[in-house]
């Protein structure tokens, strides 16, 4: 089975320094502690606007604290009518928290590539909405089976994501760090991102209300050849889901095709998506169609849909998901 990663790590020479899980700079040889994000190299980010994390503390044994906001207005993560958080944030949140950890507290290099194998979150939509200011988290993280073999670190973390005194969301990813030549050795000729490995002009996009969008240009799908079936076509310009250069569409781009697809077979039903367990079997490559099929599961709740989502590219699964939500 072949890994998928997120997303290559930008580039980071040299790690900030932490103390006790606070993240200190210097200026002009004057240290000072400061009220800022975490790094954006240890959760692989290029823009600081998009790093949610703002600290961390150890708790216990492979336990810890870590602290995070989430803003008002996002230009990617908001519901469609504007007055909640997207669910989909937790995702990106708790995909942050499992990096920064294996990077500051594990001694994962800067340079390694996280692969990812699986990402789940549940959300509790009262505890979603917009404020009057931005929205603090606490994040209680279990870092379990944390460890090198060889020159490969793999890890499963768990996650809940507390409001004040109240849950917002749940969730668990199961990842890996490589070396940049074993990076290379897995993806060969595709281990340099290039624009050259994309297909040609991308299809038109689906309407953005069919995919549960305000913004045609946060729609990753255009029509299929036969209900229920899309082709992705993200917008490669995206500032969030392409926020800097990869050899293959990244996780949240697969999780996202997940979300509006599972949308889009259930058009006309009001479904508001609360959670979503991803697994992924392999690349989705930029220079091949990739399918996105769904199948409405049962549910014994007549206020809950289940939509199973599967992509593939030629006879190959990329990824699996199941994405849960209210009518």
């Amino acid at each position: 089975m072949t890994l998928l990663t997120f997303e290559n790590n930008t580039t980071a020479p040299t790690a900030p320094r932490t103390e006790g899980g606070r993240w200190t700079t210097r200026c002009n040889d004057i240290q000072q502690q400061l009220t800022s994000t975490v790094p954006r190299e240890y959760v692989h980010r290029s823009a600081v606007a998009e790093v949610f994390l703002t600290g961390y503390e150890r708790m216990g044994d492979d336990v810890f604290r870590v602290t995070a906001q989430w803003p008002r207005a996002h230009m990617f993560f908001t519901s469609a009518d504007g007055l909640s958080h997207d669910p989909v944030q937790a995702a990106e949140t708790i995909r942050q928290a499992g990096l920064l950890l294996a990077h500051a507290e594990y001694g994962v290099p800067l340079t390694h590539n996280a692969l990812v194998w699986s990402l789940g979150f549940k959300t509790e939509p009262a505890e979603m909405f917009i404020g009057n200011s931005p929205s603090d988290l606490e994040l209680i993280v279990t870092c379990r089976d944390f460890a090198w073999q060889g020159n490969r670190f793999s890890g499963f973390v768990e996650v809940t994501v507390r409001r004040g005194d109240r849950i917002a969301a749940t969730g668990s990813g199961l990842f890996s760090c490589v070396s940049p030549a074993v990076y290379r050795r897995l993806r060969g000729e595709y281990a340099k991102a290039s624009s050259s490995l994309r297909m040609g002009p991308s299809p038109a996009p689906i309407p953005a209300q069919s995919a549960g969008r305000v913004s045609p240009t946060d729609v990753v799908l255009a029509a299929g050849d036969r209900p229920g079936r899309w082709l992705l076509s993200p917008n490669f310009g995206h500032p969030v889901l392409f926020e800097h250069p990869n050899d293959h569409h990244p996780g949240m781009v697969l999780i996202e095709a997940a979300r509006q697809a599972a949308c889009g077979v259930l058009e006309g039903e009001a479904f508001k998506p609360t959670g979503i367990d991803s697994f992924f079997h392999s690349y989705a490559e930029l220079d091949a169609p990739c399918w996105i099929e769904t199948e409405v599961a049962h549910s014994t709740d007549p206020a809950v849909r289940i939509v199973q989502v599967t992509g593939r590219q030629g006879d190959v699964k990329t990824f699996e998901a199941t994405v849960t939500g209210t009518v």
